[in-house]
């Protein structure tokens, strides 16, 4: 087990949503204020781990043909757990995802790293993995936060700072991108970050290949 290496593959050279391509839907959807970005992060940092950790428990003793069904039995038992907490503990933010909290019962992450990682180590490696894929997860859900509500809406810490939670204006009204808060922004904003990303990946591959 390299902590290093999984860190690095969590982050960067295997991000789920830059490199792997996961859990679109989600990241695109609720990544309008920074709030949001930090609620859905945690959440799935938190349920990615404890499913990583219970399925490479139970690895030996799942039956191959029922796999997927057991990962969702496992993924969908925590996801209740943390929807129940969120309700009961910060509930502006279970109204604010809406959906999307029950929906990570089917989060192509979750389901890829049980199937990828988990089902075939043990059970600490699943746990550094969950951590780190959370993180990376995560990582990516702020930037597009941050950039998306600043430059749409001029404003940052969008329901955590601010009057009413609206925010610290950083930009007048009348400079900001609307459409940036809009599904379209989303899909920009992730367009450049995996296009960079990729050029970033590519530059180092070539310098390891140059030495």
């Amino acid at each position: 087990m390299n902590l290093g290496k999984q860190f690095k593959e969590g982050l960067l050279t295997n991000n789920p949503v830059l490199v792997q391509v996961l859990g679109m839907c989600s990241t695109m959807a609720i990544t309008t204020s920074f709030f949001n970005g930090m609620g859905m992060g945690i959440s799935v940092l938190v349920i990615l781990t404890l499913s990583n950790v219970i399925i490479a428990a139970i690895r030996k003793i799942i039956p191959d043909k029922i796999r997927i069904a057991m990962f969702i039995v496992v993924i969908a038992g925590f996801v209740t757990c943390v929807d129940l907490l969120i309700q009961a503990f910060v509930p502006a933010l279970s109204e604010s995802l809406g959906v999307f909290i029950p929906l990570i019962v089917v989060n192509c992450i979750i389901l890829g790293r049980a199937e990828a990682f988990s089902y075939k180590n043990g059970v600490v490696a699943s746990f550094w993995d969950g951590i780190f894929q959370g993180i990376g997860y995560t990582a990516v859900l702020l930037v597009m936060c941050i950039i998306r509500e600043f430059l749409g809406a001029g404003t940052f810490g969008g329901g955590i700072l601010g009057a009413d939670g609206a925010g610290i204006r950083i930009l007048p009204e009348q400079f900001p991108m609307g459409m940036l808060t809009l599904p379209v922004g989303g899909f920009l904003v992730l367009a450049c970050l995996i296009a960079l990303m990729q050029w970033a990946l590519s530059k180092s591959k070539d310098k390891e290949e140059s030495k």
